[in-house]
Formats: C-alpha cells, structure tokens, sequence
C-alpha cells in the first residue's frame, strides 16, 4: 500500500524558514513526480512545486508565488521529497499536501492537481505578523 507521510510543518514569524518531508513508502518513487500543493482555509488546493525525472536528469517546477523562495528536492535514493521555504510570508500559511503519480509531466501539466493519485494527510504551516 502506497504511503506519503509529510512532516516538519509548523508555526514560525514572517521571514523565517521551515523545511517540510515527505517519505513515500510501498512502491519506489525515485523515477516518479513527486509535488508540493497547499491548501489555505476556505481556498482551492493550489500547486506548489514539483520534482519531475526528465531523461537522465529532472525538472523542478514552481508556482509564481514560491519561486526564489522555495526548493524542492529528492533525498533517500529518491523516496524522500524536501521542500524548504525560505523568507516565509502570512500568505503561505496553509496546509501543506504531498502528492505522487507514477508518470511524467510538464511544466503545464505537473500543475494539475488531478494527475496525481497519491497523496498525504497534510501538514499545517502557519506564518505570523
């Protein structure tokens, strides 16, 4: 059975930095999209960030709102996925969601929440003033 257990959220001050994990467990996910949505109350699950294989190497992608700030990255021969926030503001404050499909995927369709069938529980970030 498939697992992705996120951890490291947290209630940190603006600026600050937070790195979050993800470890996917049942299947090796080390060829495989791995991303980063997040969820704020009363707001859609957005997309973060994605770590995609592309040939001999991989793509990262990120949302306009992250990029310079976040970074996404592969640990544990692939099955650990990190994603460390740096200058945090109040508006990342959500819930952080890991999700995994076994495929590939572009700049435009990583995006898309709906092409991935595996996903963690969630873990909360919370950025104060």
């Amino acid at each position: 059975q498939v697992q992705l257990v996120e951890s490291g959220g947290g209630v940190v001050q603006v600026g600050a930095s937070l790195r979050l994990s993800c470890a996917a467990s049942g299947r090796t996910f080390s060829r495989q999209t791995m991303a980063w949505f997040r969820q704020a109350p009363g707001k859609e699950r957005d997309f973060v960030t994605a770590i995609a294989r592309s040939g001999a190497g991989e793509n990262t992608y990120y949302a306009d709102s992250v990029k310079g700030r976040f970074t996404i990255s592969r640990e544990n021969a692939g099955n650990t996925v990190v994603l460390q926030m740096d200058s945090l503001k109040p508006e990342d404050t959500a819930i952080y969601y890991c999700a995994a499909f076994a495929g590939f995927c572009t700049n435009v369709s990583c995006r898309d929440r709906r092409l991935y069938n595996f996903w963690g529980r969630g873990t909360q970030v919370t950025v104060s003033s």
